[in-house]
């Protein structure tokens, strides 16, 4: 039979910017953006989208950015910005959605123009999703708030919201434009949030880069202490670690190996079974501790490896285990968290486990009775043997 072929590479091209004040009027970084990309458009409209948290913490932010566009009118504010609730319920309710897509339709927002979200990693998430289902795919513009957002989520590629009582089953892969880090927002995240985004860095060291975890060990103080140049320097490394994984590997997730998602399969399940009361990075914090544990019990790492990852995950002031993260018996609600993990994959069950600080493999199985065994040490605050 004859039949016609076609196979074609898209580009994708975006900065992750480090500043401070983004919307001071004599920081132009923003405007100097704007007007750069596709610079032969003669009209882009700007609608901004924020956190409703960030609008409290941040009282004159509304008025900062009507200031700032009035002296860079190159780009025409959409006036009317819109505040939606952060947090996870922003990605459980599709009328958060709706809202956004309404302000792109009434508001004239084309594939020339941006949407611009401030906020925390699910109001990211969120956003970019309307952006890109909205004419196929307008441009959006990431400025997160949080230190999970800054160094994971935000410089990443993927977008969505939760459904079916499932996190991210719809979603997309499409990019930023640009990401803007601005230190000025973790001025004023509670402990709790300032804390939380560091699990993901414990996470990419532990798979990556074995340096960049013993620095974590070795500021924990620190970070745990808010020093802000500590943690410029941990969202920093952070995010060049996740562009060149992004850059390097596997960035629309064709296949089944997700190594940035290590410490994820028991963290989503658990965040769900306490309808997200654990924030995601304290979930990760737990679930990097279990797989740590249970990397040890397999044999793949050694005792005094798995206890140095508790101890630092026990520094930064983080939980070490749940309730809900204990096997009872064979329908234990974490070990379904295994199969929605496999067919949130979309392939067979791939688990990264360690293979030293910095180091892992992926796996295809898990022993239901090694990781009772690795919960009830985590439960327990038991001293990490050698299986």
């Amino acid at each position: 039979m004859e039949h016609l072929h076609q196979s074609f590479t898209v580009q994708y091209n975006y900065n992750v910017f480090f500043t401070s004040s983004l919307f001071l009027p004599e920081n132009e970084l923003l405007n100097s953006f704007l007007v750069n990309l596709n610079p032969a458009v003669a009209v882009k409209k700007i609608l901004f989208v924020i956190d409703e948290g960030v609008a409290n913490a941040h009282k004159e932010l509304n008025n900062q950015i009507k200031a700032y566009f009035a002296k860079y009118p190159q780009t025409q504010l959409v006036q009317d910005l819109l505040i939606i609730p952060g947090g996870e319920q922003v990605k459980n309710d599709t009328k958060y959605f709706d809202q956004v897509l309404e302000a792109i339709n009434i508001h004239g927002i084309d594939r020339h123009s941006f949407v611009a979200a401030i906020g925390g990693g699910a109001v990211l998430d969120m956003v970019g999703y309307a952006a890109t289902v909205a004419h196929r795919g307008i441009k959006h513009i990431r400025i997160p708030s949080t230190v999970l957002s800054q160094n994971d989520s935000g410089v990443g590629v993927k977008n969505g919201i939760n459904y079916f009582n499932k996190k991210n089953f719809l979603g997309t892969f499409s990019p930023p434009v640009a990401v803007f880090n601005d230190e000025v927002f973790l001025s004023t995240l509670s402990d709790r949030d300032w804390r939380s985004g560091i699990a993901e860095a414990i996470k990419v060291a532990l798979i990556k880069d074995r340096e960049f975890f013993e620095w974590l060990e070795a500021n924990a103080t620190a970070l745990a202490q808010r020093d802000i140049t500590a943690m410029n320097y941990q969202i920093w490394k952070c995010a060049k670690l996740h562009l060149e994984h992004i850059r390097s590997a596997d960035p629309f997730e064709n296949g089944s190996a997700r190594p940035l998602d290590f410490g994820h399969w028991s963290a989503h399940k658990l965040e769900y079974l306490t309808n997200f009361e654990v924030r995601h990075g304290e979930a990760v914090a737990m679930g990097i501790a279990l797989d740590a544990v249970y990397s040890n019990l397999s044999g793949r790492i050694s005792a005094d490896d798995a206890q140095r990852v508790i101890t630092l995950i026990q520094q930064l002031g983080f939980e070490l285990t749940h309730p809900l993260l204990q096997v009872t018996e064979g329908n234990s609600p974490i070990l379904q968290g295994l199969e929605e993990f496999r067919e949130h994959l979309g392939g067979e069950l791939t688990i990264t486990l360690l293979t030293g600080l910095g180091s892992g493999e992926e796996v295809h199985e898990i022993d239901a009775n090694i990781l009772k065994q690795a919960a009830e040490i985590l439960n327990n605050q038991t001293a990490i043997i050698q299986h």
